[in-house]
């Protein structure tokens, strides 16, 4: 018990200053790295319509996206997509603890992708075109997406770490 106070003390005397800029472009870039992989893997099952590389329609033919060097620039924007969310997360909701607002921050990316200026850019073709196949696994990714950086950043920035039992530390 008295190795487990000192150990404890020890602990929260250590000073650990975690750079707030930095560290949400590591979690956008792995968000981006994860979640993107995972989109185009249920791309390939047919999951989803929705090109992995949606992020570089602009930038890239359709038709180059499809390709497998398309792919992966593909994935390379959304990472870079992600990277400036989880900077935006950091700046709006960077505060608030738990992984709600992580699970809402994505559904809101997700609506804005789908709903409202992804079609009006021609990312995606909207909530009436694309299939209930597609607007569910892309929902449940953009949550998912949502939840890791959000709740990595509410971890980190929070007293969220007060939650875990001692020995976890």
């Amino acid at each position: 018990m008295m190795a487990g106070n000192n150990q404890r003390n020890g602990y929260d005397k250590q000073q650990h200053h975690t750079n707030p800029w930095l560290y949400p472009i590591q979690i956008g870039f792995f968000a981006g790295l994860i979640w993107g992989i995972i989109r185009w893997m249920f791309y390939e099952m047919k999951f989803t319509k929705v090109l992995p590389g949606f992020a570089a329609d602009p930038f890239f033919k359709e038709s180059f996206l499809k390709t497998a060097w398309g792919e992966v620039v593909g994935i390379a924007f959304f990472v870079l997509f992600s990277i400036a969310a989880a900077l935006l997360y950091k700046v709006a909701l960077g505060k608030l603890r738990g992984p709600w607002p992580g699970v809402v921050y994505g559904a809101i990316w997700w609506a804005v992708l789908f709903v409202a200026l992804g079609p009006l850019l021609q990312f995606t073709d909207g909530i009436r075109k694309e299939g209930w196949n597609t607007l569910y696994t892309e929902l449940c990714v953009f949550l998912l997406w949502g939840l890791f950086i959000g709740y990595s950043i509410a971890f980190e920035f929070t007293d969220e770490a007060s939650r875990e039992p001692i020995k976890a530390q």
